[in-house]
């Protein structure tokens, strides 16, 4: 179907600066011909990035092999730069081993890598104690005399995310001004010393990814224009979603491809390709020579004519318009699709000695028709499953936060929510630390008013399930709290209960005196969560969990009651304690304590939040803690993460031939015990197929491919608090619509 859509034409303007760029260009070109391909083979076995290097190789080695000149003299002492401090210092390699160790040359000359530091800086002038973007050096820039102690009160500018920064060591707290502890955040400004005159602006960004791994930026290269009148098809275009989703692929060898293309007879006689100055046909007869180009993840193959014109080209997969072909396109959403890093993905492409696509490309097919998308989708999702509970007059809600690394320097905070019954997602709220002052302790609290005021709209919510947060536990408090009045149980999690009654025992069994509770500690948390189990109210748990202090001493029946176990087993694993000694006294402080009995109701419901745990698991496979998101891409993997757990929670279970159910068996290290469970179907993954129509429509709609990246309205770099503005959080919205009578705020945006 030929294309009829019409052709943009470009001003007389543009097209005099096309001819003037393109003419700057012409002065620096040099055509080598058939060296082309051993040009390109040293670039790759000597890994330069540009065809400059591999230039500047060859130079370089023509002037070495004439003048036989080496860099270095055998006991040629190389001066040190100057101290940039009073205070004497010394090589902070100097007691390295490696540093210690001598380059040798083909001379015999010896220098050592210290020498070459120093060599390496001592090319600029420090002096001055100016850089310039001439004569500048990273190893200068970088080197820790050239660096200063700094301490701010924030280490970015309003237009700058955080998260980019990694030149600077920072140490994290999660204290305010008001706070008499807090301790400013100090950290190393590299170049500190230096009075540079680089504008850090114009230096592309990388993350620790890039300096782990060391990809290259791929570059495309510009592909030559033909004749319009060719006798030959031309590529195949993407017209519509259909002609790239589900179509099989293969990976291709040049050789393989070249041998193939050996035995094709081009239907061209001759030369067409038109001199621009005389307006004559090129005319050069066969044989043409065949060349296999790589752009991006496609192969190119190209018949050339004596005179270096490209007769032919075949194009390996279709393309989108403005060029892009559309193996690159889907490789870069499938990327995100499966939770994979792109680091990860070039670095198996490096391996495979295969083109990757450019990681420019990547991140604006990324952040242009994926990430909206991504989020659209789960929305649609999260509506029907919604829909579905408003039917029922009563919804049991399990919530717990999630923060996106393993320490205490958290940027994000995903709040989930999970329905008790069908144990699916039906909420999801990502908190940026920059949401609430820079504040990490208060992202959870934040999340958790964020959800609650969204399913109270929308759902009839009786009860929440959460763990043993102190902050959320206020919100419910029968005097003071926020959201005493909406009618809905806060429950916490008998899991956390027994955790928090396990830490409390074990603190106590190191105690002088007391180490016999370290052997009942595991049946104490055994019986708290049967009386959790069995116990209607607070009067039944009260008489079962005081029997405790008479069963640990032997003493099975009292005035009051008796335990409910039948006849023990002889001889006893433990020993009994002592009546009234100092362990059991230590115990009944502990069994009686007023502010743990006050906590007990909320555990009577028996819920667990291990389900939710779960899924805060299996988050990891599309959201790592390793690695650094931006809000918008963290958000849309966690909505990845949200689509496949509720797509295959009602995997069938897996049987033999024979009918039965498989089973198999995992050890937990924690435990060091076995654990049995049932072997689920393979998952299908039927709903990346509607992800991907979505995104692929979304591209042939567009134009072209946006080259600036989009600033959404709930991107945190937009709050005013890096600019000195405060904005309100949930909860003083809450206050004070709730002291003026109003019902439920909107959510801020």
């Amino acid at each position: 179907m030929a294309d009829t859509r019409p052709k943009r034409r470009r001003s007389a303007e543009q097209r005099a600066k096309l001819a003037e760029k393109q003419k700057e260009r012409s002065k620096s070109r040099i055509y080598i011909g058939k060296a082309f391909e051993r040009w390109r083979e040293l670039r790759g076995q000597k890994g330069f990035q540009s065809d400059v290097q591999v230039a500047l190789f060859l130079l370089d080695s023509y002037k070495t092999d004439k003048y036989t000149s080496t860099p270095f003299k055998a006991g040629t002492m190389i001066p040190s730069p100057p101290q940039l401090s009073s205070i004497g210092s010394q090589s902070l390699s100097g007691r390295d081993e490696f540093a210690m160790q001598g380059v040798q040359y083909m001379d015999g000359s010896t220098v050592s890598v210290v020498e070459q530091l120093e060599a390496s800086m001592s090319s600029v002038d420090l002096n001055e104690t100016t850089v310039t973007a001439h004569t500048f050096d990273e190893n200068v820039f970088n080197d820790l005399r050239n660096a200063t102690i700094d301490c701010e009160d924030t280490l970015t500018c309003p237009d700058e995310d955080p998260l980019d920064v990694a030149d600077d060591y920072q140490e994290e707290t999660s204290g305010s001004d008001s706070d008499p502890d807090y301790v400013p955040r100090i950290y190393v400004r590299t170049g500190g010393v230096l009075e540079t005159q680089l504008n850090l602006d114009d230096v592309p960004e990388m993350n620790m990814e890039d300096t782990l791994y060391d990809i290259e930026d791929i570059e495309e290269e510009e592909e030559n224009t033909l004749t319009d009148d060719q006798p030959h098809p031309g590529f195949i275009k993407v017209l519509n979603e259909d002609d790239i989703i589900g179509v099989p692929a293969s990976i291709v060898y040049h050789s393989s491809l070249k041998q193939l293309v050996h035995y094709l007879d081009v239907p061209v006689r001759a030369c067409t390709a038109m001199n621009r100055t005389t307006k004559k046909c090129c005319g050069a007869p066969k044989p043409f020579e065949v060349v296999v180009r790589e752009r991006g993840t496609a192969a190119v193959v190209e018949w050339i004519c004596l005179r270096g014109h490209v007769v032919w080209k075949w194009f390996s997969q279709p393309k989108f318009s403005q060029g892009m072909h559309a193996g690159d396109f889907l490789l870069s959403t499938n990327i995100l699709l499966s939770g994979n890093n792109y680091t990860k993905i070039a670095l198996l492409f490096k391996f495979m000695n295969m083109r990757m696509v450019n990681q420019t490309t990547f991140f604006r097919i990324q952040d242009h028709f994926c990430i909206d998308t991504i989020i659209d989708y789960w929305e649609t999702k999260r509506t029907e499953i919604i829909r579905q509970l408003q039917s029922k007059q009563s919804v049991v809600a399990l919530g717990d936060g999630r923060m996106d690394s393993p320490g205490f320097c958290a940027q994000y905070c995903s709040y989930s929510v999970m329905d008790n019954d069908t144990k699916k997602i039906i909420s999801i709220v990502n908190i940026d630390k920059r949401e609430t002052t820079r504040n990490s302790v208060a992202m959870e609290k934040e999340g958790f008013l964020r959800t609650f005021d969204d399913l109270c709209r929308n759902v009839t919510l009786t009860e929440i399930c959460t763990d043993a947060n102190t902050q959320i536990s206020a919100l419910f408090n029968p005097k003071t709290g926020l959201l005493k009045d909406k009618g809905v149980l806060h429950s916490l999690d008998v899991w956390h209960g027994s955790k928090n009654l396990s830490r409390r025992l074990t603190a106590l069994g190191q105690q002088k005196g007391c180490s016999i509770l370290l052997e009942w500690c595991k049946d104490i948390c055994n019986h708290f969560w049967h009386c959790c189990k069995t116990a209607e109210n607070y009067d039944e748990f009260f008489d079962m969990w005081v029997g405790l202090l008479h069963h640990v001493t032997g003493e099975h029946s009292w005035a009051l009651g008796s335990c409910h176990h039948g006849p023990l087993v002889e001889p006893r694993e433990k020993e009994w304690i002592e009546p009234n000694s100092e362990a059991h006294q230590k115990l009944r402080e502990i069994i009686l304590d007023a502010r743990w009995l006050k906590d007990v109701p909320k555990y009577l419901h028996f819920r667990s939040t291990a389900d939710l745990e779960s899924f805060h698991n299996h988050i990891l496979m599309y959201a790592s803690k390793r690695f650094c998101f931006t809000h918008a891409v963290y958000s849309a993997r966690v909505c990845l993460a949200a689509l496949d757990y509720n797509h295959h929670i009602n995997r069938a279970p897996k049987k033999k031939r024979d009918g039965s159910l498989q089973y198999a068996k995992l050890y937990s290290k924690r435990s060091r015990r076995w654990r049995l469970y049932s072997v689920k179907v393979k998952k299908d993954y039927n709903y990346i197929t509607e992800l991907l129509v979505a995104i692929v429509l979304k591209r042939l709609a567009s134009a072209a491919l946006p080259l600036r990246a989009t600033k959404r309205p709930g991107d945190p770099r937009r709050l005013g608090v890096l600019s000195g503005v405060t904005a309100p959080s949930t909860e003083e919205l809450l206050r004070t619509q709730h002291t003026r009578g109003i019902g439920h705020p909107e959510a801020p945006e």
